[in-house]
Parts: C-alpha cells; sequence; structure tokens
C-alpha cells in the first residue's frame, strides 16, 4: 500500500518514480509541490522548499516511515510555503485554474506615484 500525505500544496509519497509511476518504498520520499500550479514559483523559492523538505526528512531519520510522520512533514512544508508568500518570495498564479486565494489574500503593492497623484487630487 502507498504511503502518502496530501496538503493543498504539498503531496508526499513514500514512493519512488520509475517510469513515471510511483513504485512504493520504505525509504524513499517523492515530493510534488503546488500540483495545481496556485502559485508563480522562482527557481530559488522552490528550490527553499526542497531544502526545508530536506530539513525536516533528515529530523526524522531513524523514526518510523508511518501516515502520522508524513502528515507532519507535509503540514511543515504548508506552513513554510505560506512563509513564502507573506514574504512575497512567490505569489498567486493568477492565471491558475483554482483562485481561492487559501493562503490568504494577496497583498496590492501600491505605487508612491499613483499615491501622491491620488493626494493631490482630493
Amino acid at each position: 500500500m502507498l504511503l502518502k500525505s496530501t496538503t493543498r500544496h504539498v503531496r508526499l509519497f513514500a514512493a519512488e518514480i520509475r517510469d513515471n509511476e510511483l513504485v512504493p518504498s520504505d525509504s524513499v520520499l517523492t515530493l510534488d509541490v503546488d500540483p495545481d500550479n496556485e502559485f508563480n514559483w522562482s527557481e530559488e523559492a522552490l528550490q527553499q522548499v526542497y531544502r526545508e523538505f530536506d530539513r525536516l526528512v533528515e529530523l526524522y531519520d531513524g523514526a518510523e516511515l508511518v501516515d502520522y510522520n508524513l502528515r507532519r512533514i507535509g503540514s511543515d512544508l504548508e506552513h513554510f510555503i505560506r512563509t513564502l508568500l507573506q514574504n512575497g518570495e512567490i505569489s498567486y498564479n493568477l492565471k491558475s485554474r483554482v483562485m481561492n486565494y487559501s493562503m490568504g489574500l494577496p497583498q496590492v503593492v501600491t505605487n508612491q506615484s499613483d499615491q501622491a497623484d491620488q493626494s493631490e487630487s482630493s
């Protein structure tokens, strides 16, 4: 049986990919980040998620591979992605088929010259 954990933006599988198929494994975890393409990702932001994933997996080194541990890692990664969004390192993909702002409403950055123009016309 394939052990997995799914959150809104993170899918973890106790499996490896062979011939585009997931093959259950007791020693390999496979990570799928943002499967619905809800965010715009830079390569650096994506690498930060992979590094955080590696760090979290290392914390569980030696622990039994069980559903609970996978859910903890997935949940921690979900919070990490929220932090990236709040810090402006990723943004919502406005062309995504999913538009529910699951991590909070997008921040709107106003141009300071626009603000000055508005205050002068008031």
